[in-house]
């Protein structure tokens, strides 16, 4: 599997991640809401950590340099 994210992007999804975490975990957020977020937090941590995100592939987007 190749990367496509770029090390900006991969930063910027870690950082929003843990906020959306944070929200969860502070109780912040409630009910549905809160774990939808929390899901989209995870997924942001999980596609950083790997430097892959599928959602770039069918509009052929990498912010990886060259």
């Amino acid at each position: 599997m190749f990367q496509n994210m770029g090390l900006y992007d991969r930063v910027i999804r870690i950082i929003v991640g843990l906020v959306l975490g944070g929200l969860y975990l502070g109780g912040v957020v409630e009910g549905t809401t809160a774990i939808v977020l929390f899901v989209i937090g995870l997924v942001m941590i999980a596609t950083s950590a790997i430097g892959f995100c599928p959602a770039y592939l069918p509009f052929k987007i990498s912010t990886k340099g060259k």
